[in-house]
């Protein structure tokens, strides 16, 4: 199929693409990689008048530690992620993911902004980010703002980002002590959405887990952040019945449907064993840290 018509502006600087959402943002999307809108688009799933390019702006592709922060810009694509070595030693659990992500061809092209402003609840991205706790740089001509991403999904392809605004960067705090992260996806081949997908962080204080993140793909109508079964870590050692508790907390906060990939029953256990391995695997990364 062929997108229904639209006006294209390809701007070269960011306060000329906010000076075009300020006049047009409720007839706008934005688009950087292209990668999860142009499906949209042909399918005619979206429909907007206006699509505004960003990928010419300069300064916006960078990955760098920033004031206690990694910073990936809103046009870093998925293999700048991969290559990244600053990741690789600060954020391990981003470079171990990112091969999960569709094909090689998507993640020649495509963007963690965009895919996380997205918000599709199948999305890899979004529950990685809610694991990590990191925060969203949106620019307006009013000024800046930082969104938390814990409240930024609102619905399937829904965020709490206005029209007139443009996700600039992604921040995630680095971890103070020793941490490691695992992703563990359920598809059913290659490339897929996940049928289920779990994101695990947890940082250390010795023995005890200081700060716990573990996001869920595919079971509710947004990724989801297991808030209780995080809680439920903190304090404690990683020992198998905490580990059991927080990973039954994680089913219990998952939402799935019923549907062609398995029964809501089915996919709530997956969760339950992915929270189980993944949090054996982070521990296992988190102590090689300290070693």
């Amino acid at each position: 199929m062929f997108p229904a018509a639209f006006d294209y502006e390809a701007p070269s600087t960011l306060t000329e693409a906010l000076s075009i959402l300020k006049q047009r943002g409720d007839d706008a999307k934005v688009m950087a990689g292209g990668q999860s809108l142009i499906p949209l688009l042909k399918l005619r799933f979206a429909q907007p008048q206006l699509i505004v390019d960003i990928a010419r702006i300069p300064g916006l592709a960078d990955i760098k530690r920033d004031d206690g922060h990694v910073r990936i810009g809103a046009l870093a694509r998925h293999v700048d992620i991969e290559r990244s070595r600053e990741l690789a030693k600060l954020l391990p659990l981003m470079v171990e993911a990112v091969h999960w992500i569709a094909d090689p061809l998507v993640r020649n092209r495509g963007t963690l902004v965009g895919s996380v402003c997205h918000a599709d609840p199948s999305g890899d991205w979004g529950s990685i980010m809610l694991a990590l706790n990191a925060e969203l740089v949106a620019q307006s001509n009013k000024g800046e703002r930082v969104i938390p991403i814990d409240g930024f999904f609102q619905g399937p392809f829904t965020t709490t980002l206005r029209p007139d605004e443009i996700v600039t960067a992604i921040r995630i705090p680095v971890p103070s002590g020793s941490a490691g992260g695992s992703y563990h996806k359920l598809e059913r081949r290659v490339g897929d959405f996940a049928t289920v997908a779990v994101s695990v962080q947890v940082e250390l204080d010795g023995r005890k887990v200081k700060k716990a993140g573990i996001g869920l793909t595919s079971v509710g109508a947004t990724n989801l952040k297991a808030k209780q079964a995080e809680q439920a870590l903190i304090g404690h050692e990683l020992n198998d019945q905490v580990i059991a508790e927080a990973a039954k907390l994680a089913a219990d906060a998952a939402e799935p449907k019923d549907d062609i990939r398995g029964s809501a029953a089915y996919k709530k256990d997956v969760v339950r064993v992915f929270v189980q391995r993944g949090l054996k695997a982070a521990l296992a990364r988190a102590q090689e840290v300290r070693a």
